[in-house]
């Protein structure tokens, strides 16, 4: 993690604002929240948008050319090659009912490439950060994906979102039957903590639909630079807009794969 160029975001830099927006965050947890029903999309909290305020904030003031995507106010044009795509609360419904399985996360980008990311759980105080090329920490220490080849003795995540009716219904389907072919099936609530946990060897694999590409900006580059790999549901290459994923440690990736697959995007 060396120093980057001057005028360009450097690891401090990044880092901290992760840690600055989940201070925040915790400055709130446990407290009677102002939530508000997102059609279709969950709930948001005071936090999310103190967090979020927070975050653009200091971005702009010292990148102000910077383009921005984040999940509660939209996108921010910039004129530089600068892109930073933010959730400043991933896991919002775990965090309003006091479980405390939630993160900040901040992907940065470069003409469509990922330069940076960082997830941060500030309830455990556990940061994972990753750089193009120089590897996945979590709290300062390299990570790699597992070594687990077996899907019978995997420990896998995903997610429902929030699908309903005939959607959830499929997703169910392919839940049991990964349920059946796995150790067990994990479902904790939030898709970028999910990405930090199979870059950490914490989960063999993780999939889920129905992604935005704040969910996923910081985890995709995190499982890549551990050594993992990240597809779509038939195993071709995907993208943080794409809006689903299959990340695994690579070597369980082609079993996950023929299970998942039977989902339609």
């Amino acid at each position: 993690m060396r120093s980057a160029k001057p005028c360009e975001p450097s690891a401090k830099f990044i880092i901290d604002l992760a840690r600055g927006a989940g201070a925040i965050l915790m400055k709130y947890f446990n407290k009677k929240h102002k939530i508000e029903i997102k059609p279709n999309a969950g709930i948001v909290t005071e936090a999310d948008k103190a967090a979020e305020a927070y975050l653009i904030k200091n971005i702009l003031r010292k990148f102000p050319k910077s383009s921005i995507i984040t999940e509660e106010t939209g996108e921010y044009h910039g004129d530089s090659d600068l892109l930073w795509i933010t959730d400043p609360l991933d896991g919002t419904s775990n965090y309003a009912h006091g479980f405390p399985w939630f993160c900040v996360s901040i992907g940065l980008y470069s003409k469509g490439m990922a330069r940076a990311g960082v997830i941060y759980q500030p309830f455990t105080q556990e940061l994972y950060y990753a750089e193009k090329g120089k590897g996945a920490f979590l709290n300062g220490k390299r990570i790699k994906v597992s070594q687990t080849k077996k899907l019978d003795e995997a420990l896998v995540g995903t997610g429902f979102y929030y699908s309903k009716s005939k959607s959830l219904a499929a997703e169910i389907k392919v839940f049991q039957e990964m349920n059946e072919q796995t150790l067990a099936v994990r479902r904790p609530g939030s898709a970028a903590l999910d990405l930090a946990c199979v870059a950490s060897g914490r989960f063999d694999g993780f999939w889920e639909r129905g992604l935005s590409s704040w969910d996923v900006a910081a985890g995709f580059l995190l499982v890549e630079e551990a050594g993992g790999k990240v597809t779509d549901y038939q195993g071709e290459k995907t993208s943080i807009y794409d809006g689903y994923c299959l990340a695994t440690n690579g070597r369980i990736h082609e079993r996950m794969k023929s299970v998942v697959s039977k989902i339609k995007k």
